[in-house]
């Protein structure tokens, strides 16, 4: 009988055969079958604070969707203030950076390069098609593609974590994807939305330099300055990101609440598409490209897992706040679809390595 290859990498993986030589020693993997450490630089205490909070996310943000739609009025006078809130959302993010993630870029450029490819190539590209194949209205469309241009997501670094991926290649790819998010987001969006709507690539650039980079490198510069007497308020972080992204999704939502009821599910239906066609060319890039299993699920994650609060923030300003609305349902779904699919993939290789246990 022949036997499935996959299932006999993931059997080789479980069993702690998997190919390491690719990876750099970074602390960040977790190794198949072996405790989950937490990653280098970060306390115990703020790891599990992570996984809690990508586990809590989704009903904080739907909580602040129905926020919205009860209470407009609360929150529509919020449009303004977008910016910060995703401000504080990238300078956490940047607190949680170490020099390590830099490293990992030098230590591993083809499969680096191959993630960014795979992320700027697939989720603008499957964006543009959803748009057309459900006929769109220009709103949604833009607003659609606008997601699919946006760097990888926040809370890809974890998902990748608890599926048992590569941690260190999903940390690079973020960090990069979002250093260069102010060179290839505004250029993507006007390529592929500009013909539904006007797109000020110039200013958008502008608002991706002063509410993501930025942010990012003050983040690092004083996790670089303080280092360690920071360690304690790690755990706190992705609890502050996704108070305020929620907040974020409750402005989105009020200020497109009379639209939503007719339109809410023809969006739904575009995210799912969008996110599980990332999520699975994604993979299938890592795979065809052969960096191994751990390394594909990584890829998935990264591909598929957009920063849609940028993608929100950007929409709101450039477009209107319909148009943020792609996002807004985007931030609650990838993160349920993500935590779905990275408890299939650990579950499978705790069932691979009790098959290789018991041979």
């Amino acid at each position: 009988m022949q036997k499935d290859p996959e299932e006999t990498e993931d059997r080789e993986d479980a069993a702690g055969a998997a190919d390491t030589s690719a990876a750099p020693d970074t602390g960040r993997n977790a190794p198949p079958g072996a405790a989950s450490p937490a990653p280098a630089g970060r306390p115990p205490g703020a790891d599990r604070a992570a996984r809690r909070a990508v586990t809590v996310f989704p009903v904080l943000v739907l909580a602040a969707g129905a926020a919205g739609m009860a209470a407009p009025g609360a929150f529509t006078a919020w449009a303004a203030d977008m910016p910060y809130l995703l401000g504080v959302v990238m300078f956490c993010m940047g607190l949680t950076m170490t020099p390590l993630d830099f490293r990992g870029v030098l230590r591993r450029p083809w499969a680096v390069g191959l993630g960014l490819v795979a992320h700027y190539v697939i989720m603008p590209g499957t964006g543009w098609l959803i748009a057309h194949a459900l006929g769109l209205s220009p709103q949604l469309a833009a607003g659609v593609i606008l997601v699919g241009c946006a760097p990888s997501g926040t809370a890809s670094n974890v998902v990748t974590y608890l599926a048992r991926g590569d941690v260190a290649l999903s940390v690079s790819v973020a960090t990069v994807s979002t250093v260069l998010a102010p060179l290839v987001t505004p250029p993507l969006t006007l390529l592929l939305a500009g013909e539904y709507l006007p797109v000020d690539a110039s200013a958008m650039v502008t608002d991706i330099l002063k509410t993501v980079l930025l942010p990012v490198l003050g983040g690092l510069a004083v996790r670089l300055v303080l280092g360690r007497h920071l360690e304690r308020l790690l755990g706190v972080l992705p609890w502050l990101s996704a108070l305020t992204v929620s907040a974020i999704v409750a402005v989105v939502v009020a200020g497109s609440s009379t639209a939503i009821r007719s339109a809410a599910a023809l969006v739904l239906l575009a995210v799912v598409l969008h996110n599980g066609l990332g999520l699975a060319l994604g993979y299938g890039a890592g795979k065809l490209a052969r960096l191994g299993t751990p390394s594909s699920r990584a890829m998935a994650f990264e591909v598929g897992m957009q920063n849609s609060g940028l993608a929100a923030s950007l929409a709101t300003a450039h477009f209107s706040p319909l148009a943020a609305l792609p996002a807004a349902v985007f931030s609650v779904w990838h993160n349920v679809s993500g935590a779905v699919v990275a408890a299939w993939m650990s579950y499978r290789d705790r069932r691979a390595k009790g098959a290789v246990a018991g041979a």
